[in-house]
């Protein structure tokens, strides 16, 4: 190629005649950059001999000039797409940076080399910028742990709520993948609260068999961390729609327990609680803001009667609504921490210091056990 970016004869006679894989490899990268450059690059006769030559490269029995192919072509804009495929259909060596980096590839070349080619390959299609729900879920149907791993830590990758399952249902135990799973910008709620879950248990098998705690200590201490995180997560926001779909998981799997109920309520969310208490009692929603919100009191006894909910967190739940109520959220900082604190003052005088508690997640637990003692 000339000083001024033009393809010439010598160059291609030297492609063409030099026996060393390493000259032609220079060669190969001289030219394949004269496509990309974005002055003194090729004139439109010139872009065509070029074409014409990789056409023959993609082919050469030299790895090396196919990989430095492969690596020079990657990003090259308008790349004809027989010579991106055949690339991207050679080996792991070759192939790889095609396969991450290309827009000439469709997505049913990207749904072809799932389906035929090695885990290196399908890592690479999970590495790319711009990957579908579609490529996702094959990458999630078709892949190792390694390639699905690779995917969740791909946080561009565009994956849907019934693939994460799909990943948690298969590796869910796995640290490789719901490590980076974890970390992902976003995530659905309902994958969130199963990924909590199941660290939580992974964390109370070994503080039972590591620390000489009790199974019953560790699930109850683990239980609360569990319950607060998941409170965190909803306050952070959530449409109705994933609360609804949040609250079935949670009640379908026997985790939506009246304290995360009474939780939600002391830190001011009275749309899961009344949500909540709507699937616990199976009424209807709209009924169960009428009950809560009866001026006498007896709405809300009775939706905690039919929902099995013991007197003493009954009580509380009462005081909660009360200050609900009574207080406009407004979104500014330290809006949800007054209110908890409102909860339990309210609470702590509403008992005359019965229960001694510094915060709430003492006096859920104070509660709890009064209540356990009252059902017993």
């Amino acid at each position: 190629m000339s000083n001024n970016g033009s393809l010439t004869p010598a160059d291609i006679e030297r492609l063409m005649t030099d026996r060393s894989a390493t000259a032609r490899a220079e060669t190969v990268e001289k030219i394949a950059s004269g496509l990309s450059a974005s002055e003194n690059g090729f004139s439109a006769k010139e872009r065509e001999e070029a074409e014409q030559i990789f056409r023959l490269l993609v082919n050469d029995a030299e790895v090396l000039v196919r990989q430095t192919l492969a690596e020079t072509l990657k990003s090259v804009p308008d790349l004809p797409h027989d010579i991106a495929k055949t690339l991207a259909s050679d080996i792991a060596d070759v192939a790889t940076p095609m396969i991450s980096f290309s827009d000439a590839l469709s997505e049913e070349d990207l749904m072809e080399i799932i389906q035929s080619q090695s885990d290196e390959h399908q890592k690479a299609v999970a590495r790319r910028a711009h990957v579908s729900e579609r490529i996702s879920e094959q990458l999630v149907e078709k892949g190792s742990e390694d390639v699905v791993a690779t995917l969740m830590e791909n946080d561009t990758a565009e994956i849907s709520e019934s693939t994460f399952t799909k990943v948690l249902d298969q590796y869910g135990t796995s640290e490789k993948v719901n490590g980076p799973m974890a970390h992902r910008t976003k995530l659905p709620i309902t994958v969130t609260e199963r990924l909590v879950t199941m660290v939580s248990d992974r964390l109370r098998d070994h503080l039972v068999q590591h620390h000489e705690m009790s199974p019953g200590m560790a699930t109850d201490l683990i239980l609360e961390s569990r319950e607060k995180t998941m409170i965190g997560l909803i306050k952070d926001g959530a449409s109705h729609n994933d609360l609804v779909r949040l609250i079935d998981q949670l009640y379908e799997n026997g985790r939506l327990t009246p304290t995360i109920i009474l939780r939600a309520l002391c830190v001011g969310d009275v749309d899961f609680f009344e949500t909540a208490m709507a699937r616990f009692s199976d009424i209807a929603v709209s009924n169960v803001h009428i009950l809560v919100n009866d001026a006498g009191g007896k709405g809300l006894k009775q939706l905690c009667e039919k929902s099995n909910i013991p007197g003493g967190l009954q009580e509380i739940m009462k005081v909660g609504l009360e200050v609900a109520n009574e207080l406009d959220f407004d979104g500014a900082p330290g809006d949800r921490e007054r209110y908890r604190n409102q909860v339990i003052e309210r609470v702590l005088t509403h008992f005359q210091d019965e229960f001694d508690g510094e915060n709430v997640d003492y006096l859920i637990g104070k509660l709890g056990n009064s209540a356990a003692s009252e059902a017993a």
